[in-house]
């Protein structure tokens, strides 16, 4: 909590204030805070006051990007922070305690009006505390928990100099936020002309005790001779970082690879080594490359082993966020198929106008080759990005960025979610993403039974709904119309296929099909800004953003005769 306190109304000061940031902090609580001069001739700077006076104050030279502070507070009890806004700008403050904070998570105190979170009280999708997110990263279960890192910026909702952001969770929905987990490296806060950051990678648990290893790309643009290179940290408490090292200071020399060499996804493969994927460019196409060591700590010993996948499908450039991972049996078993996932950066499907789209394909990994059995879309609605899964236990779980970089960018102001975490499973050889079995717990009450099916409308009292429906006949036309108080939206089967209609203009805005999908069982979820489709136990999966956080209102399903043999609409809440 914020308030002003008015200034002497001297020298023209009538409008000038001093911020007073209010928080009540338990014994040994540790502050976090990020603060940075307004202009270059005078240092920011903020005291901390307790019922007994001032007991400390931090400063901030840089006026190009907010600087991190830590404090740390050993008698708790209330305290005010006080800065002069006409020197110091302060973006975010929260605190938690070290012993127990993966159990109880950050407290926010204070963000700015460029950082704060949407108030969405009914929404169910991950969302950062503060501040940007787009690509999922070091998704796992460690210490017995699952773990979600992600990209992140904090000072602001458009993209920006590159931070990981982390929650953990005891079932994959209702999510913990911890402290912020990575930051830029030194070289980049010393060039504030310069953009990057600690880019995507990934998360293993340490062979030897308790703890995990991240692997990451650090990026400094225009860097040379290479902007973006391959790090490693390790953390033993699960909530703070060590110091970083680097694993890999080049591209493999000789392979005509573009400058783009990010997104390590490390893994252990069936002989038994670790296993890393890295996303890049080259003449025949995108590339995923493959490294291994056999360190057991994975702390060193990388050896390129050469490109696991050439694709230069919808003229596609750089392969990103690759993600390879058994799911139908033991990693050491031959016949066991993998799932080979990746991002087709600038890619343009000129048929439907769909960009960036993502593919999965499976087959099988012996360790260093990797033979393709089918491919296909991940998502046909192509929201659903940087997809990152793993294993855990015998159950393939992954989570994607709802979100599209043709509709957000480094200029626009984008809160953004994690989509829906998802299962992996092969049926009958088609794989199936449906959403993860904890889902139904999010169900609150049913809102209808009858009325959707009979071709009424239903009206909601939010925008989080769940609507389940099944067809009397696969492939079977319908028309479900969504009424969204600013874009046209809805879901409809025709002879084309299964589509997400979004938008006015047919001819104008791309079509988000999965063409000839014949469903018979649609599962739809909607939350403020999203729709997710899931048909067939999500043998077709279709993720949509939907502009702004405006509810939708009402829904109406229109099919012929007795196409609809059920129907029902949960409103769902967490």
């Amino acid at each position: 909590m914020e308030r002003v306190i008015a200034m002497d109304q001297t020298n023209n000061a009538a409008e000038e204030a001093i911020r007073v940031i209010h928080a009540d902090l338990p014994v040994n609580a540790t502050l976090h805070l990020w603060l940075k001069a307004v202009s270059p001739e005078t240092p920011g700077s903020l005291s901390l006051y307790s019922v007994n006076g001032k007991f400390g104050e931090v400063q901030a030279i840089n006026a190009e990007e907010h600087s991190f502070r830590i404090y740390q507070v050993f008698g708790g009890g209330p305290i005010e922070l006080r800065y002069d806004s006409r020197d110091t700008a302060v973006s975010v403050v929260y605190w938690f305690t070290a012993s127990d904070v993966l159990e109880t998570g950050i407290t926010v105190v204070h963000t700015s009006s460029a950082n704060q979170p949407p108030d969405l009280p009914a929404s169910y999708h991950f969302r950062p505390p503060f501040g940007w997110m787009n690509d999922p990263n070091g998704f796992g279960r460690f210490g017995g928990r699952p773990h979600l890192f992600y990209q992140h910026y904090s000072h602001g909702r458009m993209w920006n100099n590159m931070h990981w952001g982390h929650a953990v969770s005891p079932d994959y929905l209702r999510w913990r936020h911890m402290p912020v987990f990575l930051f830029p490296s030194e070289d980049l806060t010393a060039r504030p002309d310069k953009r990057g950051g600690a880019f995507s990678g990934s998360a293993i648990p340490l062979p030897n005790g308790p703890g995990i290893r991240v692997f990451f790309t650090d990026k400094v643009n225009e860097r040379t001779p290479e902007q973006e290179i391959q790090m490693t940290a390790t953390s033993a408490d699960l909530f703070t970082a060590g110091g970083a090292s680097v694993l890999l200071a080049q591209r493999p020399a000789g392979e005509g690879l573009s400058p783009d060499f990010r997104d390590p996804y490390v893994f252990k493969g069936p002989d038994g080594l670790w296993k890393m994927l890295l996303g890049s460019q080259s003449e025949e196409g995108g590339v995923i490359l493959l490294y291994d060591t056999d360190d057991p700590q994975a702390a060193s010993g990388w050896t390129y082993r050469g490109k696991l996948l050439v694709d230069s499908r919808y003229r596609t450039t750089a392969l990103e966020c690759p993600c390879l991972l058994p799911i139908d049996g033991e990693a050491t078993d031959p016949k066991t198929r993998w799932a080979l996932i990746y991002g087709l950066m600038h890619s343009l499907d000129e048929k439907t106008g769909r960009r960036n789209l993502t593919m999965v394909d499976v087959g099988w990994f012996d360790g260093k080759t990797f033979s393709r059995e089918f491919s296909r879309e991940l998502d046909f609605a192509a929201d659903n990005y940087a997809f990152q899964a793993f294993t855990d236990g015998q159950t393939p779980v992954g989570i994607g960025w709802l979100g599209n970089w043709v509709d957000t960018g480094p200029t626009i102001d984008f809160p953004s979610a994690m989509t829906l975490p998802r299962t992996l499973r092969l049926e009958n050889g088609q794989l199936l993403t449906p959403p993860i079995g904890t889902a139904e717990s999010l169900r609150s009450h049913i809102l209808d039974r009858t009325r959707l099916a009979a071709g009424s409308i239903v009206t909601f009292l939010n925008g989080a709904v769940e609507i389940l429906f099944d067809l009397s006949e696969a492939g079977l036309p319908f028309e479900l119309s969504l009424d969204h108080p600013h874009v046209p939206l809805g879901v409809a089967q025709d002879e084309t296929g299964l589509l997400i209609r979004y938008g006015e203009d047919e001819a104008a805005r791309p079509r988000y099909v999965a063409e000839g999908a014949r469903a018979s069982r649609l599962r739809i979820f909607l939350d403020y800004g999203s729709i997710e489709v899931f048909a067939d136990d999500g043998r077709y999966a279709g993720t949509k953003r939907i502009e702004g956080f405006e509810p939708v209102r009402s829904a109406r399903l229109v099919a012929d005769g007795d196409a609809i043999r059920s129907a029902t609409i949960w409103a769902l809440r967490l």
